[in-house]
């Protein structure tokens, strides 16, 4: 197939973007969805020439300031359907007119990502908000038009699903059950993207926990690497991360364990006890982000020896046991204990324990 080339344009205006809903075709694959202003190069136009004429079509307005912030590679399956040119316009001229696209209207930008977008065009609106520089972006959706691949610059990004509660209705510090949540997938969406955007998503959280001689608890701490993105240097749980797209909780925590300590497991001898979910404001990339997420909590009783360890240099940058009574007092009572653990979950885990 033959890739088909487009632009799009976000203009601005009192810190809102022009939007199209896409009400007007029956026959369209933007049907509901809200849009840029754009559309197909004809002849032998450039970029520049097809941005100028397709928003003066569009809207009426004639374009005297804009910027060329990236390339976006659409693709679907294993065929290339388009080549994107992505642009922003802060300058204009003339009358805003009615449009046989849709319809036109001036959406706040914090706004705009409650609208039904595309899930790739939260991304790339994340990416005009942070001001990246010149980008190339490749998104790949399947049959249903769900994101199964975003690169950036060459680079994957890592992908989650967005579970059923997936807006930020309020702040709370943790509720914790036993038993698993009801929840269900209702888009896959870019890991930052969600972070951003405060988006209900999976985790899991591995505790290694062992009795040592005088029978007593002790679980294994790591110290996070001084560059990561959240959480620098802190005192963590042994192991924990990410579930990815299309991956289930036991064999995400089976991976974690086996990336970040170099620990592998047998899935049969990792012990489910339950489950929090936390709704916080937290430092993500120097910014306070909401982290709206489920863990899931394992346990591991196997045979964890430090000196044996293979850590992975990126997340973790040591790691020590601690006894469960240590654990609680320096959680509660040290403030020079610079750790990022939930004091809802250690309570949990140790009662458990006890």
């Amino acid at each position: 197939m033959q890739p088909e080339l487009t632009t799009l344009c976000y203009i601005e205006k009192n810190d809102s973007y022009l939007m199209l809903h896409r009400v007007k075709k029956e026959h369209d694959i933007n049907k509901d969805k809200w849009i840029g202003i754009g559309g197909h190069f004809e002849g032998t136009e450039s970029p520049e020439e097809c941005l100028l004429r397709e928003v003066q079509e569009e809207t009426g307005l004639i374009l005297t300031d804009y910027r060329f912030r990236g390339l976006v590679t659409f693709v679907s399956g294993e065929e290339c359907l388009e080549y994107m040119a992505l642009y922003t316009a802060t300058g204009f001229e003339g009358d805003l007119k009615e449009c046989d696209e849709g319809t036109l209207e001036w959406v706040p930008k914090e706004e705009v990502y409650g609208l039904d977008l595309w899930a790739g065009d939260k991304l790339f609106f994340r990416l005009l908000e942070e001001e990246r520089p010149f980008f190339s972006l490749k998104l790949v959706y399947d049959a249903e038009g769900i994101l199964r691949q975003a690169v950036l610059d060459g680079r994957n990004l890592e992908l989650l699903d967005v579970l059923s509660d997936g807006t930020l209705a309020e702040l709370y510090d943790t509720y914790v059950g036993a038993g698993e949540p009801e929840v269900s997938v209702v888009e896959v969406q870019e890991r930052d993207t969600v972070h951003r955007l405060g988006l209900l998503h999976a985790t899991v959280h591995i505790w290694a926990v062992k009795k040592n001689d005088d029978g007593k608890w002790e679980v294994l701490l790591q110290k996070r690497s001084s560059t990561k993105d959240s959480n620098p240097g802190c005192w963590d749980i042994s192991s924990a991360g990410h579930i990815d797209t299309g991956d289930e909780k036991l064999e995400s925590a089976v991976r974690e364990l086996s990336e970040e300590l170099g620990v592998r497991v047998n899935p049969a001898a990792l012990l489910y006890i339950g489950y929090t979910h936390r709704k916080v404001l937290k430092p993500f990339y120097g910014k306070m982000w909401p982290d709206n997420q489920i863990s899931y909590i394992y346990t591991y009783t196997g045979n964890v020896d430090i000196d044996d360890l293979f850590l992975q240099e990126e997340e973790v940058e040591e790691v020590r046991w601690m006894t469960a009574d240590e654990l609680r007092d320096r959680i509660g009572n040290d403030p020079e204990f610079k750790h990022c653990m939930n004091p809802v979950e250690v309570d949990f885990l140790l009662d458990v324990l006890a």
